[in-house]
């Protein structure tokens, strides 16, 4: 009588937290789309300001109501101030970015991080680096090269320009951000997070407000807000369920539904050069997480 190989069973809380996380994808991908919209219509600050005030409204409630008046308490002011500065200049720059690069194409970018997290652990961090690990460096940059493709019709240098200067802000915060994992309880670090944040695009909003907020302004702020802020908390709650290492492959679905958002919103669909960088970028950043996952253990 044959016996039934065993199949191993993936944990329910690991399910759960790769569920978390590809919702969480869905969220950010509702951000972007508000983004694009309304940053194509206001200046970034006055949309960077939109966005804040939600997003702090939301991320405040969920947090008091969860934790009470405790969720305030921090003794890490300096690091709250650098990663507030550092996710406006990333949002900043994504804004600025959605200008000229169509939703998906600016998801694949941003889906460099991992990939130039290890530039900075060799150049910066001084921390040894594989022959494999450069060689998926350089896969990633030649994804986003296939991407813009330099010299092509589309190409401007603002295609260039913002995307780059998005993935080096983002990189620099999910540093900021790694660096005091388990020193601070995550929601309080969104909360004074997004509270900075506001307080810095609040300085500047008399010089960049221009009124004349249409209900299309509105509903895209309130999918900025809400995206980002709904995002943001079922991300922290999937890494309550699963280690980073089972959930971050599942970042990746933000590109899918990127791309899906854009033939929806603005009937943009990548060609098949697009697709290709893409697909370059998604391979190059699983091959540096499993490659993270087998030199850990």
């Amino acid at each position: 009588m044959a016996v039934a190989p065993h199949v191993p069973q993936v944990p329910s809380s690991a399910l759960t937290g790769i569920g978390l996380t590809i919702a969480a994808t869905a969220a950010f991908s509702v951000l972007d789309t508000g983004s694009k919209y309304v940053g194509s219509l206001v200046p970034i600050f006055m949309a960077l300001w939109l966005r804040y005030s939600l997003q702090t409204l939301l991320t405040i409630g969920m947090g008091t109501s969860r934790y009470g008046a405790d969720i305030f308490r921090t003794t890490h002011w300096r690091f709250q101030l650098v990663r507030a500065t550092l996710f406006c200049a990333s949002n900043g720059c994504a804004m600025m970015s959605l200008r000229y690069l169509p939703l998906a194409e600016f998801t694949a970018i941003v889906a460099m991080t991992p990939i130039a997290m290890t530039l900075v652990a060799a150049l910066w961090l001084k921390q040894p680096v594989s022959r494999l690990r450069w060689a998926l460096v350089c896969m990633g940059f030649a994804g986003t090269l296939v991407i813009i493709r330099p010299g092509g019709a589309d190409f401007s240098f603002g295609a260039l320009l913002w995307p780059t200067l998005q993935l080096l802000t983002n990189t620099a915060y999910q540093i900021v951000s790694s660096e005091m994992a388990g020193r601070e309880r995550p929601m309080t670090t969104q909360i004074y997070t997004s509270l900075f944040a506001l307080v810095l695009t609040t300085l500047i909003l008399p010089w960049s407000w221009t009124g004349g907020m249409t209900p299309g302004l509105w509903l895209g702020a309130f999918a900025m807000g809400v995206g980002s802020a709904i995002g943001h908390l079922l991300l922290l709650q999937a890494y309550e369920h699963a280690r980073p290492a089972t959930i971050t492959p599942f970042l990746y679905a933000q590109i899918p539904f990127a791309l899906c958002a854009g033939w929806f919103m603005y009937g943009h669909i990548p060609d098949r050069w697009a697709v290709v960088g893409m697909l370059t970028i998604a391979v190059g950043g699983l091959l540096t997480v499993w490659l993270s996952v087998r030199e850990s253990r």
